[in-house]
């Protein structure tokens, strides 16, 4: 009879041939961390996306329309990180964290805008 070892513990193994895990948070435990290792990227970029969003939206809320790049930053705001970009009907870029955007002006400044299509969808939901 071959040595076979639960996958989270490496106890040894009691039962069905086919058994890989010693209990049900073995098992548990062993899947949680292949998720967490495959999907790391994903929730920092996230973490970091959500971070801009409220930084945003805390500034909209305030009824803030501009504001220096150097207090987003100080905020821990992160300009290279954002979920889409839009050309307005004046050329101007603006970049978006879901429905809260900027546009940057001179001067080191920047200008809050609302990307109008979520906005229309956000009515539509609640």
């Amino acid at each position: 009879m071959e040595n076979r070892k639960c996958l989270e513990c490496y106890e040894q193994l009691r039962g069905r041939a086919d058994q890989k895990f010693c209990s049900d948070q073995c098992r548990s435990a062993y899947n949680n961390k292949q998720y967490l290792a495959s999907h790391s990227v994903i929730n920092s970029v996230n973490r970091i996306l959500k971070k801009n969003y409220f930084i945003l939206s805390a500034l909209s809320s305030e009824g803030k329309i501009t504001a220096s790049k150097s207090d987003l930053q100080k905020k821990g705001f992160r300009f290279d990180y954002f979920t889409c970009i839009s050309t307005s009907k004046s050329k101007r870029v603006n970049y978006f964290c879901y429905d809260q955007g900027f546009r940057e002006l001179e001067n080191n400044k920047i200008t809050l805008v609302q990307h109008a299509e979520n906005a229309k969808l956000s009515e539509l939901t609640h």
